[in-house]
């Protein structure tokens, strides 16, 4: 070549084009996301026109709820079948050195309409040897009906049965830790709680 730039030498340079594999990825890339998109529109077009309905009972089916069967309330449960205090006869024992105590919570239950049988001292296998406020002591069959009313006039006493007792009398022994019998209000709100009629569970369905 002339002119004031010469070419010395026995090689030339090669002349390469330019690569271009920049522009290559992004074209890729820009052709797989339109491939995507025109996919996930096929499929809503699909599925507004055929599988709709069918994934609306699928998802109704799964958000089933429980609910309460309509209709009327239900019918409460029975009475509880328990003696009334006069039909109970009451021995009181004072298992306590306090003198007269047997006498005094006799006395009390008389007039709570309770039947009074002896009241004594407790025998030896209780005297003075309850730390707790009494012990309320009936048949195998008073453990539900006659002990439960007796006990809503003492109701931190602890019920006990004896299975060689032939009458159907209770025994109320006075342990030291005995203040009082309840309060006559809080005795009646107990024995009515004990025999009034108890609602029936309400039936359950599911709905959709």
């Amino acid at each position: 070549m002339g002119g004031k730039y010469r070419i010395t030498g026995g090689k030339y340079p090669r002349m390469r084009p330019v690569r271009r594999r920049g522009r290559l990825a992004f074209l890729s890339v820009a052709c797989a996301t339109a491939l995507g998109l025109l996919g996930w529109g096929t499929l809503q077009l699909i599925d507004v026109f055929t599988g709709g309905d069918q994934a609306s009972a699928a998802s109704g089916a799964a958000d089933c709820r429980p609910a309460r069967a309509a209709g009327p309330s239900p019918s409460p449960s029975p009475a509880v079948a328990v003696p009334k205090p006069g039909q109970i006869t009451v021995n009181v024992l004072n298992a306590t050195t306090r003198s007269g105590l047997a006498q005094q919570t006799a006395d009390e239950l008389k007039k709570r309409g309770f039947r009074i049988g002896e009241v004594t001292n407790a025998p030896e296998e209780f005297d003075k040897k309850l730390d707790g406020a009494g012990v309320l002591l009936g048949p195998d069959a008073a453990d539900k009906a006659t002990l439960p009313v007796l006990g809503t006039q003492l109701p931190g006493a602890e019920a006990r049965t004896d299975a060689a007792r032939e009458d159907a009398t209770v025994d109320l022994i006075i342990g030291d830790g005995f203040k009082g019998l309840a309060r006559p209000a809080d005795a009646d709100a107990a024995l009515a709680e004990l025999t009034a009629p108890r609602p029936a569970p309400t039936p359950v369905k599911k709905e959709c």
